[in-house]
């Protein structure tokens, strides 16, 4: 099967929704579950996008 590439903006977005669910009481792994990617994936782009913070 085939793995699918993620834009950056899809990127940011998915690690905003994991942010909004863990403040609203969910656990990580829930809130990685519900974006579809693993925690390996979930923490690596993180580790790559430095946070949050979008170029403008």
């Amino acid at each position: 099967m085939p793995q699918k590439k993620h834009r950056p903006e899809e990127i940011v977005a998915k690690l905003r929704q994991v942010d909004v669910l863990v403040s609203q009481g969910h656990s990580v792994a829930e809130a990685v579950r519900s974006i579809s990617v693993t925690r390996f994936t979930y923490y690596r782009w993180r580790k790559e996008s430095g946070g949050l913070k979008p170029t403008r």
